[in-house]
């Protein structure tokens, strides 16, 4: 599937699928930025996609940078968005964490849509029932 984007700057890098067994296409960062410990950034990456109306992308971390405590936070581009696509990261860590001007910093899957048209009605029973957290088990 082709998927149209316009690097909004002279120095972002494009998506790429690592491998043609990728499920999800690496994103990279625009420029250098250090995460601060505990902290949340939105990290630049100075491109933006046209993203069929069928279609989302769903941001995921990267494994190696997860390992060590960078998680991204937010998740979903939509298809009608334009704008730069920016990765929001956190640092759970004790120490700060350098990110690198054209480095790996998240994975996105493009996911097909399913939207829902809500009803209001009665809920039929199961055996769940209300039971929220722990209650299926230990």
């Amino acid at each position: 599937m082709e998927i149209k984007i316009k690097k909004l700057h002279p120095d972002a890098k494009a998506p790429i699928h690592a491998t043609s067994g990728s499920a999800g296409f690496d994103i990279y960062a625009l420029k250098d930025i250090v995460l601060e410990p505990g902290t949340t950034t939105i990290v630049p990456t100075g491109v933006a996609f046209e993203i069929p109306p069928e279609y989302y992308v769903r941001i995921e971390d990267r494994s190696g940078m997860a390992i060590k405590g960078i998680h991204k936070v937010a998740g979903i581009i939509d298809s009608d968005y334009r704008g730069e696509v920016g990765i929001v990261l956190h640092n759970s860590n004790k120490e700060p964490y350098k990110i690198e001007k054209h480095n790996r910093i998240a994975q996105g899957i493009l996911t097909p849509v399913n939207q829902a048209n809500f009803v209001e009605s009665e809920l039929s029973d199961t055996e769940r029932g209300t039971g929220g957290f722990h209650s299926t088990g230990k």
